[in-house]
């Protein structure tokens, strides 16, 4: 990175979670910290408190009691914007060339805020596919109604949901996505210009080395929280559907904490659910997998999918929603169009060693291939751009694929 590179503020709507959106708002910290560029990052946290390691200064900022939870991990609070007072002063000395939102949480409103108030270009990147996880939840919550009622109310919650996620993404002045189907969908709705913000992974972390199963049942995994938007319950269909076939010799290992925790204990009979882990404890689990099975529909990008090719795992996806664009169709994994087709190729690949073998060494190789650094160089790349009102080809500037 050059000199003089735009002095970027950065409002992550999570950070000490445990989901990719806030594995890439510390990989971006950590980007900021490696290359030297002046960078203030304000989140969410227990405790008031800022700390500074060479340019980089990192705000975190309590949630008040007025607060309510969209998940069991992630909550909104109503009165965040009560911190404006105390970070004006230290962005005014920081003096932002852009202020970089992930969405629309209390955090990314504090940041548009911020924003608007210091007359500071914002910039966006869409994160989450709100509407769909509206349309899951909703379909969930009226699942007694007779199923063409439960059908519309269910549509019209996600297209109530995506025209107000819609109205806040109007607001910045650019906008990133992790894949091409979201550009298209955000420009339209948006009339903004959308750049392709991929994902990477730390190929050191997650590493095939770290495997220590040498024989055993063939192992299904499953990384991410356990929810109604993740479609988790799938699993469960999945290992019915394979008993029925007569296979046996295979056990699920499901990452993850979330409300279907309990109906999948009890409705699974060869599982083991670790609840969330870390570190090495991830990677080495990550490792032991023979396949990831992602049954998700909501996912804008699946930074899962990624660690699990890191590990030399291959993953079966859905063709919903953004890992679809992630594996590579026939060599680092499957794109299954239907349920029937999930279990066709999880029973392929528990069939066929040799092609599980190929795919691993696949799915290894592509995750090599990626690069954080590279995509946060495209992200400061579309700032200066910005900010010095030049056009960029927003399908081509993040695109890792091309590395």
């Amino acid at each position: 990175m050059k000199k003089g590179s735009p002095r970027v503020a950065f409002f992550p709507c999570v950070y000490h979670e445990v989901d990719g959106v806030a594995q890439t708002s510390r990989y971006f910290e950590a980007f900021a910290r490696r290359q030297e560029l002046p960078f203030l990052m304000v989140h969410a946290g227990p405790q008031d408190e800022v700390t500074t390691a060479g340019p980089v200064t990192r705000v975190q900022l309590s949630r008040s009691p007025v607060k309510f939870p969209l998940d069991r991990a992630h909550d909104y609070d109503l009165l965040f914007l009560r911190h404006y007072r105390k970070l004006e002063p230290m962005l005014r000395e920081f003096r932002p060339d852009v202020v970089q939102i992930t969405g629309p949480s209390d955090v990314g409103t504090l940041g548009a805020y911020v924003a608007h108030k210091m007359g500071i270009p914002l910039a966006a990147s869409w994160q989450t596919n709100i509407h769909q996880y509206a349309r899951r939840r909703v379909a969930a919550a009226v699942s007694f109604l007779p199923q063409d009622v439960a059908g519309k109310l269910a549509d019209v919650a996600e297209r109530l949901s995506f025209r107000a996620s819609a109205r806040f993404y109007h607001i910045p002045r650019l906008l990133f996505a992790p894949n091409q189907e979201m550009i298209r969908v955000l420009e339209a709705a948006t009339g903004k210009p959308c750049y392709l913000m991929s994902h990477a992974v730390d190929t050191e972390v997650f590493s095939p080395e770290v495997r220590d199963r040498t024989d055993g049942a063939f192992r299904i995994g499953y990384v991410g929280r356990l929810t109604t938007e993740k479609s988790v319950r799938v699993l469960a269909r999945l290992e019915q559907a394979l008993l029925d076939k007569g296979y046996r010799d295979f056990e699920f290992v499901i990452v993850g904490e979330g409300a279907e925790s309990e109906w999948l204990q009890n409705n699974m009979r060869q599982v083991e659910l670790t609840g969330v882990l870390r570190g090495t404890e991830l990677s080495r689990t990550f490792a032991n997998f023979d396949v990831l099975a992602f049954p998700s529909e909501t996912d804008t990008f699946g930074l899962v999918v990624l660690e699990a090719f890191a590990s030399g795992v291959p993953a079966i996806v859905t063709d919903k929603g953004g890992p679809q664009f992630t594996v590579r169709e026939g060599s680092s994994g499957f794109v299954a169009r239907n349920f029937d087709e999930f279990v066709t190729y999880t029973a392929r690949l528990m069939d066929q060693p040799e092609l599980l073998s190929t795919m691993r060494a696949a799915a290894r190789r592509q995750a090599l291939e990626t690069s954080w650094d590279r995509i946060f160089e495209g992200m400061y790349e579309a700032y200066e751009r910005c900010l010095c009102s030049v056009p960029v080809d927003s399908h081509n500037v993040l695109d890792v694929a091309t590395i």
